[in-house]
């Protein structure tokens, strides 16, 4: 059987500290409906290390937005 062409992106978020991260591309992906309800999906790859097993597809050309940083506590900006 042939491969299907890649229908999305999937990124994965690399947290780089504790607030602050980035979507690193880790492949791509075909999303199949099975006919019952459910999807079927096929990765080419996916990351090592410090994957938490969240990843986010996107339709391939489009770029997922910003993570926004976590919202700080009452009185961690020194005031």
């Amino acid at each position: 059987m042939a491969k299907p062409p890649a229908t999305h992106t999937a990124y994965v978020l690399k947290r780089e500290t504790r607030t602050v991260g980035r979507w690193l591309e880790i492949g791509t992906a075909n999303i199949q409906r099975d006919g019952a309800g459910g999807h079927h999906v096929y990765l080419d790859r996916l990351p090592l290390g410090g994957f938490g097993g969240h990843i986010l597809l996107q339709p391939v050309g489009v770029r997922p937005p910003d993570p926004l940083p976590e919202p700080e506590r009452p009185g961690e900006d020194g005031i």
